[in-house]
């Protein structure tokens, strides 16, 4: 379990009913004999110091009633090609290896079966293994956890730890739920109230996440009409140590390696929490793909391509923090009163397609690596790519608030000669963080600087979300 270091910041643990064992030495939750238990809990132990994960020994979940296995995980079986985050970053299509996997939203990821903070060890059943209505016995052996005080006993009869979940979930037509992570919601987890919302509800759905720690991956398709809204920005944290390299591309599929992400989804709204991937290199914390979605008083922490998007995104007081290319750009975005620090590198690498807009930055603030060396976009050598230099970018910045950009603003522009005349990479009124103009005798000169009143339509027009977003006007739900 290397390298899964997160900052005591992010590691609030939120208070769970909880059952001491006989040894009063470990405390777990639920609690033995607990009843109306979420079926997407968690299984938390906590010891009273920090206890190791073993490489053997296995957690089975039985139902009560004929004893059938529901769940099994096996601590023998690898967490990932590289666990630790910092392996290879190619395509594993021909790593026949059985890693530790599970089915989250529809697709497949590497995951930890059990991750431990402090003196806090969480065990990840596979989602979805549990139903309403059951009682359930937890087994677990002996080599699973080592406790520093000495040998960890586990769970082994059939009664040292037996729950109940509730009769039933929400009612049909229920149009607000709530994740609390002590159990006390509808939901304990993000993606457990996620699967239960309907993929086209005639009413929007929302989704109240109370403030905790919610350290899991996140991933859904094919929903629309639905918010997903936390209780307080900076103390509702979802987050996952995941990237490239410990969950490398499949043949087939969207990206794995986000924290968060969804794909093919129209009308989503996150809106006042944090999401943070707590691994660096190719690890987005957030990956958007669909149409006419939206993030309200966001946080979002990631590394590299911190943020991924495609389609047809409005972002409003919101702030990405990211270690270079820090925006990959496919989609239509339009930033109102946003800011983005980028701590290495450029800020952007725009991948509009032609016929679209597509990063519009507005009212804003953009900071970029303290060296100064950052610029705001950039279209490198992609010679055999899809589409070589990716000639109709754009990035258009108005009214923007900026620290440590180099003086040449954009790039580098590399590459075989192309056409670089459909290139948007414009600025108007770009400002330092105190609000004077900035010296851009240096830019690029594949950059234009807007100026009044020449380019007053042009800014007007830039200035309007629904002409940057295809004629969507965004509505943003309170």
């Amino acid at each position: 379990m290397k390298g899964l270091v997160i900052a005591s910041a992010f590691l609030s643990v939120v208070g769970a009913a909880v059952s001491r064992r006989r040894d009063d030495k470990v405390q777990i939750s639920p609690a033995n004999g607990a009843k109306d238990v979420n079926p997407d809990t968690h299984l938390v132990l906590e010891f009273p110091s920090p206890p190791t994960v073993g490489s053997s020994g296995t957690i089975r979940v039985y139902d009560a009633a004929d004893k059938k296995l529901v769940d099994v995980l096996d601590l023998s079986v690898p967490f990932s090609p590289s666990p630790d985050g910092t392996g290879s970053t190619k395509a594993n299509y021909s790593d026949t290896t059985k890693y530790q996997t599970n089915i989250i939203g529809g697709m497949d990821f590497y995951f930890f079966p059990v991750i431990v903070r402090e003196n806090t060890a969480t065990v990840y059943l596979h989602n979805n293994k549990l139903d309403y209505g059951r009682t359930y016995i937890v087994n677990i052996d002996s080599g699973v956890l080592k406790a520093a005080e000495g040998d960890f006993g586990g769970f082994t009869s059939n009664c040292s730890w037996v729950f109940s979940t509730k009769a039933h979930g929400p009612s049909p037509g229920t149009t607000e739920v709530v994740v609390a992570a002590d159990g006390s919601g509808d939901f304990n987890t993000v993606q457990g109230a996620i699967d239960w919302a309907p993929a086209n509800p005639p009413k929007r759905v929302t989704i109240l996440v109370k403030d905790g720690n919610y350290e899991e991956l996140v991933y859904f398709q094919y929903k629309s009409n639905l918010t997903v809204r936390g209780q307080n920005r900076n103390k509702t944290i979802v987050g996952y140590p995941n990237n490239s390299a410990f969950n490398p591309p499949n043949r087939q599929g969207p990206s794995r390696r986000p924290a968060f992400s969804f794909h093919a989804v129209s009308d989503i709204q996150l809106s006042s929490f944090t999401i943070i991937n707590y691994y660096k290199g190719q690890a987005e914390s957030l990956l958007v793909e669909g149409v006419r979605n939206v993030l309200d008083h966001m946080t979002l922490v990631g590394s590299g391509d911190a943020l991924t998007t495609y389609g047809t995104m409005y972002v409003t007081d919101s702030k990405l923090t990211g270690d270079g290319d820090t925006v990959l750009g496919y989609g239509s975005v339009y930033w109102l009163r946003s800011e983005i620090v980028s701590t290495s590198g450029p800020v952007s690498w725009t991948r509009t397609a032609r016929g679209t807009h597509g990063n519009v930055f507005v009212d804003g603030t953009i900071v970029g690596s303290e060296s100064g060396g950052s610029t705001f976009a950039r279209l490198p050598d992609n010679s055999g790519g899809v589409m070589d230099n990716w000639p109709f970018a754009e990035m258009v910045l108005i009214n923007t608030k900026t620290a440590n950009i180099a003086p040449q603003g954009w790039g580098p522009v590399q590459g075989p000669p192309f056409d670089a005349s459909n290139v948007h990479f414009w600025e108007y009124n770009t400002m330092d963080l105190e609000g004077a103009p900035v010296d851009m005798s240096q830019r690029l000169n594949v950059s234009r600087q807007l100026t009044l009143p020449a380019d007053a339509d042009i800014i007007d027009q830039y200035r309007d979300p629904s002409y940057v977003l295809g004629g969507w006007t965004p509505n943003v739900f309170s």
